[in-house]
């Protein structure tokens, strides 16, 4: 691609680039991401981040593998090839931060997911987290989950003032699952939180609907990413170049437009309230006359064998049979013959699953349900109620794609997105 043709693409929507209006001060940001555990589209986003980090007052980049095994030296790690690339974006751009400024605010979080309970111990993540918050400031920290909310669950509980000094935009969906019994601690005790759960709208940055073939997704590490600095020869290490890069929509929305208002245009998405956050409680097995809706909080109960282990041990597992294929979950006792466990589904279908311990007495079990794709639905009486600053995915069935919901208020602004990143990378050629 020569510099004249991309220069003519970026000319061609200088008038959309925008969905309103950059964002006209420096947002205070702190990124909490999963990097280096089994998806490396964090990787990815890591890097759309550090090509863009001169827009931000980047206050944490901390650690937060509810699953897998990433650790804050996987950040450390892209900021030693942004640092190698930095003398050229700086001949662009002036502001942007220090590598060693970056590096002094990656903070480890907790490995795994939390408890049942939704919290444990504090972590040098969580209580960065805390310290960010608590700093004296006219604006709110922003603070973007890329992964599990288990470190946010923790900060929470430990300093519950802060609920009013951050704004939270999470990446959920399959994230979901993996921090199910902190997501359900946070919507129970922070019903006040100002919270955006983007369960389906991220999908739009990585569909190819009307995508122009040089932004397809096949196509454009060739044409704009190759031979682009040290980020861009590292580029290739994930999904061979095909940018899939879930969790940039959440940075995106701090980018574009009034990050204060989701319910307005912006290149992170646009959203709705909602007042209720789905919960099903099963106190037995499910059957296929059971269905809940995808991304609902399922919490299951049940008795057993009284043991002499302590509360919120994991003692039996959760094996689910899934269009994916099996995963496994842990369950928990909560003492007095008490056992339990929390499940989001993240797709629509129907799932099998059989419940198993090595706990003497414990009867084997099994059961069936089935997963429609309406988000949040209607309400129920044991669903987390919700106060006025929650959003969500915009229910309106012309902006699904495929059936992600919401996923057309950021697939709207992809082209943009994309050709404004790939004047970046031809700053590193």
């Amino acid at each position: 691609m020569t510099n004249v043709l991309l220069a003519y693409l970026l000319a061609s929507i200088s008038l959309t680039l925008f969905a309103q209006k950059p964002v006209p001060v420096k947002p205070r940001i702190l990124i909490s991401t999963d990097i280096g555990g089994t998806d490396p589209d964090d990787n990815q986003s890591m890097t759309h981040f550090l090509m863009y980090s001169n827009l931000f007052d980047t206050e944490g980049l901390v650690s937060s593998p509810s699953y897998g095994n990433g650790t804050k030296q996987n950040i450390r790690d892209m900021i030693d090839l942004y640092a190698k690339d930095l003398p050229k974006l700086s001949r662009h751009r002036t502001d942007y931060p220090a590598p060693d400024a970056l590096r002094a605010v990656c903070k480890q979080g907790r490995h795994g997911a939390a408890p049942y309970k939704g919290y444990t111990t504090a972590t040098e993540g969580s209580d960065w987290i805390i310290r960010c918050a608590n700093k004296q400031s006219t604006q709110p920290l922003w603070v973007l989950v890329w992964g599990g909310l288990d470190d946010l669950a923790q900060a929470l509980h430990d300093a519950p003032t802060i609920q009013s000094k951050i704004k939270v935009y999470w990446i959920g969906g399959p994230n979901k699952k993996w921090s199910a019994n902190s997501y359900a601690y946070i919507a129970k005790n922070f019903p006040n939180l100002w919270f955006i759960e983007a369960n389906g709208s991220y999908n739009g940055f990585f569909s190819n609907n009307g995508s122009p073939d040089s932004l397809n997704t096949r196509n454009y590490y060739d044409r704009y990413i190759c031979e682009a600095g040290n980020l861009g020869k590292d580029f290739k290490s994930y999904y061979k170049g095909n940018p899939k890069m879930g969790d940039t929509p959440s940075l995106l929305y701090v980018m574009d437009g009034d990050p204060n208002d989701p319910v307005k245009e912006s290149w992170g998405g646009r959203f709705e309230k909602f007042k209720h956050s789905p919960r099903s409680i099963f106190n037995r097995n499910t059957t296929l006359a059971d269905t809940v809706g995808v991304y609902s909080v399922m919490e299951f109960h049940f008795n057993g064998p009284k043991v002499n282990i302590p509360a919120d041990s994991v003692c039996f597992t959760m094996t689910v049979q899934a269009q994916i294929g099996e995963q496994k979950w842990p369950g928990y006792y909560l003492g007095t013959g008490n056992y339990a466990i929390l499940y989001v589904p993240k797709q629509a279908e129907t799932l099998t699953y059989t419940i198993s311990s090595t706990i003497p007495g414990f009867t084997p079990q099994t059961g069936k349900f089935v997963v429609n794709n309406s988000w949040p639905g209607q309400p129920d009486a044991d669903d987390f109620r919700l106060g006025p600053n929650w959003y969500t995915d915009r229910s309106d069935p012309s902006l699904f794609d495929g059936r992600q919901q919401g996923a057309k208020t950021v697939l709207k602004w992809r082209s943009a997105v994309l050709l404004d990143w790939a004047r970046r990378w031809a700053w590193l050629k």
